[in-house]
Formats: C-alpha cells, sequence, structure tokens
C-alpha cells in the first residue's frame, strides 16, 4: 500500500460508514460527509477510521491526507466544537452590528448609507458585543464560511488599504 492513515475516534463520540457517506454523532451534534474518491478506501470499525490507497500517485495519497483531517476534524467538532473571534475595527465611522436570524448586519461602514450584509451559515451559533464578533458550530467549515462572509462583506474597494483599515477581521480561531 502506498499510504495507509488511521484516525482513532475519541470516547464519548462515535463513527459509522453508510456507504461512503461517514457519521460522527457525538455530545454536540452529528455531522456527515462525503467520502467517496477514486482509488481511495476508507473503513469504519467504530473505534477507528482507516484510509488508504494503493496507488502511487501523487494527488490519490494527498487526497488520503485531506480525508484523514476531514475526519480529525469532524470528531473534534462534535465533541468539542470550534470558536472563532473577529474584531471590529474602525477609526472615524463606529460600525453598528446587529443580528437579522441568519445574517449579520453591518450598518455604518465607512460612513456609507446603506449597510452591508453577511450570511451566517446554518449550524453556526453568532453573539455579536461592542467590537467583537464570535462564531460557534460544530462543522469547522460552516464556521469558516461564516467568517469569511463577513470578512468579505467588509472589503473596501478604490481606497488604499494602507490608509483605510477599517473592517472586521479574524482575531482568534479554536
Amino acid at each position: 500500500m502506498a499510504a495507509v492513515r488511521k484516525v482513532k475516534i475519541p470516547d464519548g463520540v462515535k463513527a459509522q460508514l453508510d456507504g461512503t457517506q461517514l457519521k460522527v454523532t457525538g455530545p454536540k451534534g452529528q455531522l456527515s460527509r462525503n467520502m467517496r474518491f477514486p482509488q481511495v478506501t476508507v473503513t469504519c470499525d467504530g473505534k477507528e477510521v482507516t484510509i488508504s490507497t494503493e496507488s502511487k500517485r501523487k494527488e490519490i495519497t494527498a487526497m488520503v491526507g485531506t480525508l484523514e483531517a476531514h475526519t480529525k476534524n469532524m470528531c473534534r467538532g462534535v465533541s468539542e466544537g470550534f470558536e472563532y473571534r473577529m474584531k471590529v475595527v474602525y477609526s472615524h465611522f463606529p460600525i453598528q452590528l446587529k443580528l437579522q436570524g441568519n445574517r449579520l448586519e453591518i450598518a455604518n461602514f465607512l460612513g456609507e448609507k446603506k449597510a452591508r450584509y453577511a450570511r451566517i451559515e446554518t449550524g453556526v451559533t453568532a453573539k455579536v458585543s461592542n467590537d467583537e464578533v464570535v462564531l460557534n458550530g460544530s462543522d469547522r467549515e460552516l464556521v469558516g464560511n461564516s467568517a469569511a462572509n463577513i470578512e468579505h462583506a467588509c472589503h473596501i474597494r478604490n481606497r488604499d488599504p494602507r490608509v483605510f483599515q477599517d473592517g472586521i477581521y479574524m482575531v482568534q480561531r479554536g
């Protein structure tokens, strides 16, 4: 075999494989992901997930490591969860944040009349304080996408980024 990776399932977490769909259940919820990739075999015995390939091609052996990382993130997500902290930075015009269901309204950004909006993915909870946004969730990909949506909504165009540094930026991932 060219590449074999084994992921040990932690205590309190259950993993099962239905065809190519890996389902991981823990105290913080349930996650599932399609683990199908040509020439890559995924097996699960309840205590350990084994990802292997016979191929020696670089892109296929790299995918074995990627699927291992996905499995580890799923196990960590359903047991501990993920928390991303973002800081609100402004110089002249105070940015006002309002949470409206699954979207964040960013008002008074650079003194603009119209508000900007960022989508918060389903399965992610957001807490907004004066100068901080905290995103929590069990799926690392969804939490990261929500943080990226917020940063993208505050993108400044047609101005010097060295002078206009206003925005909402990632401070801590954990």
